[in-house]
C-alpha cells in the first residue's frame, strides 16, 4: 500500500501534454492524446510502438465521453489503429432523447425545501460536480425555485473544490460553444452566490448544524468513501430529505444498494434506516451509451485488426463485444485477466482464469483497531518476561478476566 508521501513523490513525474502532440516517451514508444469529451482532460490515447522494423498502433480509448454535456466539448475522433483497447460501461444500453435536467432538478429541489428538507447529491468531484453547479446556475438565474429565496448550496469536497478551481483556469481550451457564450457575457457559468466551498473537516461538520433547506454536493459518486457518507448518516434517516443520484452505480456500492431500495445501511458501524427520498437522474451520465460507443469505433476508416472490449461488467462486455462481431463485422473479445495477445503476432498465446476473484469482506475500523491492540498486548507480555511470579501471575489474571467478559 502506497503512502501519501508515495504520492507526493510520484508528482515530480508528471508532464503537462496538450492534446493533438505527439511526444516520444521512450525508444520506440511514440503517443498522443485526443480528447475524448469525458470530462476535463479525458483523452483517448494513440500508442505507435516500433519493435525492429514493425510498426504497431493502438487507441486506447479511455472513457468515451456522452454528447451535449454541459461547459465540455464533444468527443473527437481516431481515424486509424491497427488495435483498439475500448471502454463498454454502456455497451448494452441507450440513454433515450435529451433529458431537461434543469426542469428535473427544479423540481425535486423545490419538492424538498417546501416540505423543509435538504437535497444530498453524491456526485463525483471532478466533472458531475461542475455540470450540477452549472445548472444550478441556470436554476438560480431564472428564479426557478419559489419561496425559498437564494438558497444555499454547499460544495463538501476538497478534490471537487480543486477541480473547480482548474475549470475555472482552463476556460478557453476546454469549454464548449454555449458556455463560452456565457463567458463572453461575462458570467462564470459555475459560479453564483450563496455558493459554499467546503474544505476543512470543521466546515463539513458545520453543515449538519445547518437549518435552512439547502443543497449539499459531495463526493464520493458511488458513497463508497469521503464526506458524503456522514452527510448520509445526518440525512437518510429523515423523510423530508432527498438524496439524488446523478451518476453510475456499480453493483456491490452504498449508490447501488440505495436505488435498488434498500430499507437500512449501514455506516461508521450504525445501522441508518432509509427514510429520505431516493432519486435517480436517468441519463445524466458522462459516459458514452451503446450508440456513442459504437459511433466512436465505426470512425476508423479501416477496421483494426482486433478490438479489445474492457472496462465493463462481465455481461456489457459480453454483449457488446457479440454486437461488434455479429453486426458491424469487428474481430473483437472482451479479454479476461491474464489473457495474452501478441500484437506482431497478431495471435493469442494464453488464456487466464475464467473465475472471478471473491471480494474479500471489509474490516471495520474499529475491529483494525483491536487487532493492534492484540498486538500490542503480545509484545507488553513479552516485555515483561522474567517478572515476578507475584506480577505474572495478577497480569495473566487480569488478561483472562478481559477474556471472560468479551468471549461470546
Amino acid at each position: 500500500i502506497y503512502t501519501m508521501d508515495d504520492a507526493i513523490n510520484v508528482m515530480q513525474y508528471f508532464v503537462p501534454c496538450p492534446y493533438g502532440r505527439q511526444i516520444e516517451v521512450a525508444d520506440g514508444i511514440t503517443i498522443k492524446f485526443t480528447d475524448i469529451g469525458h470530462l476535463l482532460g479525458s483523452s483517448s490515447i494513440e500508442v505507435w510502438l516500433r519493435e525492429a522494423d514493425v510498426e504497431k498502433k493502438l487507441v486506447f480509448s479511455g472513457d468515451i465521453g456522452n454528447f451535449n454535456q454541459p461547459l465540455i466539448k464533444d468527443p473527437s475522433y481516431t481515424r486509424e489503429a491497427d488495435y483498439v483497447i475500448m471502454e463498454s460501461t454502456y455497451g448494452d444500453r441507450y440513454h433515450g432523447k435529451h433529458q431537461d435536467y434543469v426542469t428535473e432538478l427544479t423540481d425535486v429541489i423545490q419538492r424538498t425545501f417546501d416540505r423543509g428538507g435538504n437535497v444530498v447529491i453524491p456526485s463525483f468531484a471532478v466533472g458531475r460536480t461542475q455540470e450540477l453547479l452549472y445548472y444550478i446556475r441556470q436554476i438560480k438565474a431564472e428564479d426557478r425555485i419559489k419561496n425559498h429565496g437564494d438558497f444555499k448550496v454547499v460544495v463538501d469536497s476538497p478534490l471537487a473544490v480543486e477541480a473547480t478551481k482548474i475549470f475555472n483556469m482552463n476556460i478557453d481550451e476546454t469549454y464548449d460553444e454555449e458556455a463560452m457564450e456565457l463567458v463572453k457575457q461575462g458570467i462564470n457559468p459555475i459560479t453564483f452566490s450563496n455558493l459554499h466551498l467546503s474544505i476543512t473537516t470543521e466546515e463539513s461538520k458545520e453543515i449538519n448544524f445547518e437549518t435552512e433547506p439547502m443543497v449539499i454536493i459531495s463526493a464520493s459518486g458511488m458513497c463508497e468513501a469521503g464526506r458524503i457518507r456522514h452527510h448520509l448518516k445526518h440525512n437518510l434517516w429523515r423523510s423530508e430529505n432527498t438524496i439524488i443520484f446523478v451518476g453510475y452505480q456499480a453493483y456491490g456500492t452504498l449508490g447501488r444498494s440505495l436505488i435498488e431500495g434498500a430499507k437500512e445501511v449501514k455506516l461508521f458501524g450504525e445501522a441508518i434506516k432509509v427514510a429520505a427520498d431516493i432519486v435517480q437522474l436517468e441519463g445524466l451520465s458522462g459516459h458514452a451509451d451503446k450508440n456513442g460507443l459504437l459511433k466512436w469505433v465505426n470512425s476508423f476508416e479501416k477496421k483494426p485488426e482486433e478490438v479489445f472490449v474492457v472496462h465493463g461488467e462481465d455481461a456489457v462486455c459480453e454483449a457488446f463485444t457479440s454486437c461488434l462481431k455479429d453486426e458491424y463485422k469487428f474481430k473483437a473479445r472482451a479479454p479476461y485477466s491474464g489473457d495474452v495477445f501478441d500484437l506482431i503476432a497478431g495471435e493469442w498465446t494464453e488464456w487466464g482464469s475464467r473465475e472471478r476473484i471473491q471480494k474479500k469482506p471489509k474490516q471495520s475500523s474499529a475491529y483494525i483497531r483491536l487487532l493492534t491492540a492484540s498486538e500490542r498486548l503480545k509484545s507488553v507480555i513479552e516485555h515483561n518476561e522474567g517478572g515476578t511470579n507475584k506480577d505474572l501471575g495478577k497480569f495473566a489474571d487480569q488478561i483472562i478476566a478481559l477474556c471472560d467478559k468479551w468471549e461470546r
